[in-house]
C-alpha cells in the first residue's frame, strides 16, 4: 500500500485522484547502473517521492503514486545508503519535469513541452557506501554578469578544488548567475570541473523577471537545475533545498522578498514528517532568514512558521549567501525560536567576493574582498553523524589562512596611541575568545567590536588616493564587520620590531593562530 503524506487542503483544491491525475512509476536500484529499470531489478521499499506538495514512500516493491497536475516536477528524495545518477556536467538526476504545455514564452527559454505524463516513471537508485562522517563543499553567490566573470570563478575558484577527493557533492547556494540566464551553461560547464555531483539552488538573481507570478520564476532556472525545492539524504544528515526568494514581492509586486509560499511549506512539512527526529536537518536556502540592521528583508511569519515545523528537530543547520559578507546568527526564543539550544544560521561568504572588484592578483583576477573584510572564498562543512563544523577556506590563500590582522607599522617609543592591533577573524562570532601578545608575553583578552575593518579600509580608500588609474574596479564602500577585535598596542618597549601572535578560538573549539608585527621608533622632535 503507497503511504502518503500529504496536505488536504492541496488534495481536495488542486488534484484530483482519479487515474489519469496520478502520476506512477517505482524507485529500484539499478544494478548494472544503466539508468533504466530492467526486468531483474527490484524495487525499494519505504522510499520518499514528491511532487513539491505532497511527499509518499514507496510500497513493498518500489512503487509509488502521487497527484498530477499541469505543472510538477517529480522528484525522489534520495536515501543515505543510495547514490543517484548524473549526467555528463555533473548534475544529479533525480527528478522528472512534467509541464505538457511547457513553459510560457519567456525572456529566457524555459521548459519545451513535455506532452502526456508516461505510464510509469521510475527512479534509479545506486547502493553506496555513505560514512556518517564526510564534508560537502559550499560555494555562495558565484554571480558572474559576464562570460569574463565566468572565467574569473572559474580560474579563481573552480580551479582551486579541481579534481578534489574524498568529498562526495558540492552545493552553491543561488546567485549562481547575474541575471542574464544564458550565462547558466557557462556557469554549469565551469563548476563541472570540480569533478564531484553538484547541487544548486535559485536566488533573486536566477529567476525570470518577466513574469507576474512566482511560481513561474523559476522557470529557465528547472530547465537547466530541475526543481528549486527539494531533499535528499546523506548519512545522519537530511538536507532541504529551498528556493525563498518571492517574485515579484507580494506586499507591492515590485522586486522580492525573503519568504516561502503555501505549496511550500506544504512540502517542508510532509518532507520533515519522514525525517528521524535525531537527524541533523540543514536547510540551504538563498537569503538569509536574519534580518541585518533591522531592515525586512525576510517574511516575519513564515520565519516563525518554519521554527514550528522544526521545534521537534533538536539537531538543525541553516546555510545561505546573498549578502555577499560572512556571519553566524543565533536564533533564540526572544526571535522565535521554540527550543533551548539557539538555531545556528550561517550566512557563508561567496565565491564572487564583493562582485569581482578590487584590484587585480598576479593571475589578472579581481582579488574581490568582501565589504566586512571577508576575503573571497568557500566553505567546508564537516559532518560527524548528526554533529557538524564548518571550515571557510580564502581563495589563494593556504588553509591556516583564518584572520587578518592589521597594526600600524611604527609608533612612537614611549607615546600614548590611539591606534590599535585589529583582528578580522573571518569565521568569528561575538563570544568566541581572541587572544594576542607581544614577544611572547602574557596572552591578553582582545575586545570584540563591530566597526569598519581597517585592513579593508586602507585597501578600498587606495582607489580614491591614487593619481594614477588601477586595474580592476574600485571596491564597495566598507561597513561594520561582526568578526573584528581590537587590542591596544605597547608603545612602552624597547625601540625596534616587535611580534604580535594571535589565538583565536572559534565555536567549534578550533584553534587558529595569526601573526604581525610592529615597530618602536624613537620620536622625531
Amino acid at each position: 500500500m503507497i503511504k502518503y503524506i500529504i496536505t488536504g487542503v492541496c488534495l481536495l483544491g488542486v488534484f484530483s485522484i482519479s487515474a489519469q491525475n496520478l502520476a506512477k512509476g517505482t524507485v529500484f536500484e539499478d544494478s548494472n547502473q544503466n539508468g533504466r529499470k530492467d526486468r531483474r531489478e527490484k524495487g525499494i521499499a519505504e522510499v520518499a517521492v514528491t511532487n513539491g506538495h505532497e511527499v509518499v514512500l514507496t510500497d513493498a516493491k518500489g512503487k509509488y503514486e502521487l497527484p498530477l497536475g499541469q505543472d510538477n516536477i517529480i522528484s525522489v528524495i534520495k536515501p543515505a545508503g543510495y547514490k543517484v545518477g548524473k549526467n555528463e556536467d555533473n548534475l544529479p538526476q533525480f527528478f522528472y519535469i512534467h509541464k505538457p504545455k511547457g513553459s510560457p514564452n519567456l525572456k529566457f527559454k524555459g521548459v519545451a513541452a513535455t506532452g502526456k505524463f508516461p505510464r510509469s516513471v521510475d527512479f534509479s537508485l545506486i547502493p553506496s557506501e555513505e560514512k556518517e562522517d564526510f564534508t560537502a563543499l559550499i560555494f555562495g553567490d558565484p554571480q558572474p554578469y559576464s562570460q569574463q566573470e565566468v572565467d574569473y570563478f572559474a580560474d579563481g575558484i573552480v580551479a582551486e578544488v579541481e579534481g578534489i577527493e574524498n568529498v562526495p557533492f558540492g552545493l552553491s547556494l543561488g546567485d549562481l548567475v547575474g541575471n542574464d540566464l544564458d550565462l547558466f551553461n557557462p556557469y554549469i560547464k565551469a563548476v563541472n570541473r570540480v569533478g564531484i555531483p553538484w547541487y544548486n539552488l535559485l536566488g533573486n538573481h536566477d529567476i525570470n523577471f518577466d513574469v507576474e507570478n512566482d511560481t513561474l520564476s523559476d522557470e529557465t532556472y528547472e530547465a537547466h537545475f530541475g526543481p528549486a525545492n527539494y531533499a535528499f539524504n546523506f548519512g545522519k544528515v537530511h538536507f532541504l533545498v529551498l528556493d525563498d526568494v518571492l517574485y515579484p514581492d507580494p506586499r507591492d509586486g515590485k522586486g522580492y522578498w525573503g519568504g516561502f509560499r503555501e505549496d511550500q511549506f506544504q512540502f517542508i512539512e510532509n518532507d520533515l514528517k519522514l525525517v528521524p527526529k535525531d537527524h541533523l536537518v540543514v536547510l540551504a536556502m538563498h537569503i538569509p532568514l536574519s534580518e541585518p540592521d533591522g531592515v525586512d528583508t525576510f517574511r516575519d511569519e513564515d520565519r516563525e512558521r518554519l521554527f514550528e515545523l522544526l521545534k521537534d528537530f533538536p539537531n538543525t543547520l541553516s546555510l545561505s549567501a546573498h549578502t555577499h559578507i560572512q556571519r553566524q546568527d543565533f536564533f533564540g526564543k526572544e526571535e522565535g525560536w521554540i527550543q533551548d539550544k539557539p538555531h545556528h544560521h550561517y550566512n557563508v561568504g561567496t565565491t564572487s567576493g564583493d562582485w569581482y572588484s578590487g584590484k587585480l592578483d598576479e593571475n589578472n583576477i579581481p582579488i574581490s574582498t568582501m565589504r566586512d573584510g571577508t576575503p573571497k572564498g568557500y566553505a567546508f562543512i564537516n559532518f560527524n553523524g548528526n554533529a557538524y563544523n564548518i571550515d571557510y577556506k580564502v581563495a589563494g590563500k593556504p588553509a591556516n589562512y583564518q584572520m587578518e590582522v592589521f597594526a600600524p607599522k611604527v609608533v612612537a617609543k614611549g607615546r600614548r596611541t590611539k591606534a590599535g592591533i585589529f583582528v578580522n577573524f573571518f569565521m568569528g562570532t561575538e563570544g568566541d575568545k581572541v587572544l594576542y601578545r607581544i614577544d611572547d608575553g602574557e596572552w591578553s583578552e582582545m575586545q570584540y567590536m563591530e566597526e569598519y575593518d581597517p585592513s579593508y579600509v586602507e585597501m578600498v580608500y587606495e582607489w580614491d588616493l591614487t593619481e594614477e588609474l588601477m586595474p580592476g574596479r574600485r571596491s564597495s564602500n566598507p561597513i561594520k564587520s561582526e568578526h573584528l577585535w581590537r587590542g591596544n598596542i605597547p608603545a612602552d618597549l624597547e625601540t625596534g620590531k616587535h611580534t604580535i601572535e594571535i589565538k583565536a578560538t572559534d565555536m567549534f573549539g578550533k584553534v587558529h593562530a595569526a601573526s604581525n608585527s610592529y615597530r618602536i621608533a624613537e620620536p622625531v622632535k
